[in-house]
């Protein structure tokens, strides 16, 4: 196997560096996720409120202080929930309200809330009010006072779509959705647009608007999954602009004629995927279209390899782009502005330096910091996170990440081999708390794209489908083995761990090759192939077509059924050896908990060695600060206990 590039492992051993607490990796960031408002005058953002991520309102002008003050009058808390953070908000088009969305103990239904900055005092108003119900889209319309909330307030399995008035908090049905309809859009020209499933899922796209359905597009589920994503329409309500990979291996961007289905190139990167899926997957990550946020005009797209790339499609954003650039070594992620397009609050992707935050005034030329997320960890003192390129036995590239601990001798480690969830996601050069405290522990990090991760070309996903504790986990290995070969680590101190889907390698490696792993970890990982299909919430039941059941198998047909069974680590619980944590929120709606505390039953039925950490106030990840403290305190001591690595309290 062959690693590009190929690095020396240093042969001599600098001393240690000093130990980073858990709290200080996963406590609440001072500030982070800084909106502007479209009038350019104020900021929004989140920081800790008791204890809980609230949402913030700050003067744009005027002094940002490095360590906010608790008692800062400049700073006005507009949210008051001081029993689960707050992760996802955005300002009403004009300025007036900020808007909000949360969930009840990762349950993961989440209601539309309504906040006046105006108004501080005043408690939130819950604008989706419906017990059960889940908002899964909102869009902004050409009223500024209205927004359009997709929600099934009216059946589980059924989506609509609604116009929400902001003041009132009325809802006005727009469509409703006759069964078939997995999402919709609505047109700056009021055209409705309808997002459905053929039953041999292929993606449909529809016009809604002259009685009877209208089938405009028909896309493929076995190359697109995921369907029409992402959904931007165009400023004149004829066309959308969307990621395709019609004709090619690679997602690049096209204009699709909402009256003729065509597809027209807009732009593409001769080796990048458009980076869709991965923000689909985790609103963290920013959108891969930038979009003026008055006209609605497209200004540029993202393309992620090892780094990511912007095109500007703008001839004004092409002047601002390189400005932003210079701001940061880091990668450009979150970008907010005035309607004017002059002002701008942006922050960045970085492997050290989690989202420092900058205002960019375009009309002076002049730019300031505002704040780093995490103003108490030094950059110098975290792990630089290196891409590499693996071959797998096969011949497939893997790209990989490689995380080596600062300051201590590279030869030989213990090492966390970290696997991502979907699997339709990936791991790209970023901050994880993970990965730097797993490094400040002494522990080399080894983050695998295996087969099946996204933002690789359909090919390399494609070549995961009935691949589940198959070729998928060679993937793991054979980085593994080059790791080993490399010097890097310690062939007998590796654990495997990862969450949702990774929690499902981690429990394959160690049922499946029990022989190569000390210690395993499962972080909502599903055990059970068959139970994780047959669970689905029942609106995304019609879309299982393309992801679950053609990469895993189709629970209803026995032959595929016995298959899932075979390649489930349930069946496999008297292979494994190895130490094991599973950790599972109980409101986990994704993986139920009954995939950890089967695995913790069969193993301490028969004595084996196996901690469990079940969390009653969490769903399918941890939000809360305190919960993540407790989870990561217990990982860095079952590590330690089984690999060696530091813990704290240790020097």
């Amino acid at each position: 196997m062959t690693t590009t590039p190929q690095t020396a492992a240093p042969r001599t051993a600098p001393p240690a560096t000093p130990l980073i607490t858990v709290e200080e990796f996963f406590g609440p960031p001072a500030r982070s996720n800084a909106q502007l408002s479209p009038d350019g005058t104020k900021v929004a953002y989140l920081a800790p409120w008791r204890d809980r991520l609230n949402v913030f309102v700050r003067d744009l002008d005027g002094d940002w202080p490095e360590t906010p003050a608790v008692d800062d009058p400049a700073s006005r808390r507009v949210t008051a929930d001081d029993h689960r953070s707050i992760e996802t908000f955005f300002w009403s088009a004009d300025s007036r309200y900020l808007l909000f969305l949360q969930d009840t103990d990762g349950d993961e239904n989440a209601h539309l809330h309504r906040v006046d900055p105006a108004r501080a005092g005043e408690p939130a108003v819950d604008l989706t009010p419906v017990d059960g119900a889940r908002v899964v889209g909102t869009q902004h319309t050409p009223d500024p006072g209205t927004v359009l909330v997709q929600f099934n307030a009216r059946s589980p399995e059924l989506i609509d779509l609604h116009e929400l008035d902001l003041d009132t908090g009325r809802l006005t049905t727009v469509a409703e959705n006759p069964g078939d309809v997995l999402g919709w859009m609505r047109t700056p020209s009021g055209r409705i647009v309808a997002f459905g499933l053929d039953d041999d899922g292929t993606h449909l796209l529809s016009d809604w608007n002259a009685g009877e359905p209208r089938v405009i597009s028909r896309i493929s589920g076995y190359d697109q999954p995921f369907g029409i994503l992402p959904t931007v329409p165009t400023p004149d309500g004829a066309g959308l602009w969307t990621g395709s990979v019609r004709g090619s291996d690679r997602m690049r961007l096209v204009r699709i004629d909402l009256d003729t289905g065509e597809q027209h190139g807009v732009d593409s990167h001769p080796v990048f995927d458009l980076d869709v899926l991965r923000p689909t997957a985790d609103p963290r990550y920013p959108a891969p279209l930038i979009v003026h946020p008055g006209t609605g005009e497209l200004l540029g797209a993202r393309y992620l390899g090892a780094r990511q790339e912007i095109h500007p499609l703008d001839p004004h954003f092409a002047e601002v782009l390189p400005r932003l650039a210079e701001l940061s070594d880091g990668d450009l992620a979150q970008v907010t502005c005035d309607t004017a397009g002059l002002r701008w609050v942006v922050d960045f992707t970085h492997d050290r330096d989690h989202r420092a935050t900058w205002f960019y005034d375009h009309s002076t030329g002049t730019a300031r910091r505002l704040f780093r997320s995490f103003p108490h960890l030094d950059p110098a003192r975290l792990a630089p996170v290196t891409p590499v390129t693996i071959t797998a036995r096969d011949g497939i590239d893997l790209p990989c990440h490689l995380t080596l601990p600062p300051g201590t001798g590279h030869r030989d480690l213990p090492t966390v081999v970290l696997l991502h969830g979907g699997p339709w996601y990936r791991d790209s050069w970023t901050y994880d708390p993970e990965v730097q405290l797993l490094a400040n522990r002494g522990y080399a990090v080894l983050q695998v794209n295996f087969r099946g991760s996204t933002g690789y070309g359909k090919a390399h996903m494609q070549a995961a489908i009935g691949q589940f504790a198959g070729r998928m986990h060679d993937d793991v290995i054979d980085a593994l083995d080059w790791a080993i070969a490399q010097g890097w680590t310690d062939r007998d101190r590796v654990a495997i761990y990862g969450s949702s889907y990774g929690g499902y390698a981690a429990l394959v490696g160690a049922a499946f090759t029990p022989d190569r792993f000390a210690a395993a970890i499962s972080y909502t990982g599903m055990s059970d192939l068959v139970d994780i299909t047959r669970r689905v919430v029942p609106f995304a039941r019609r879309s299982l077509v393309n992801s679950f059941l053609r990469y895993m198998g189709d629970p209803d047909v026995p032959e595929q059924e016995a298959d899932m069974y075979a390649r489930s680590p349930i069946t496999r619980v008297d292979d494994i050896t190895a130490p094991v944590l599973l950790v599972h929120g109980a409101n986990d709606l994704r993986v139920h908990r009954s995939n950890s505390d089967r695995v913790v039953e069969a193993l301490r039925a028969r004595g084996a060695e196996v901690e469990y950490l079940l969390n009653e106030r969490e769903g399918h990840w941890f939000v809360n600060p305190d919960s993540n403290i407790e989870l990561y305190r217990t990982l860095e001591r079952f590590l330690a206990r089984h690999l060696g690595g530091r813990v704290a309290g240790e020097v």
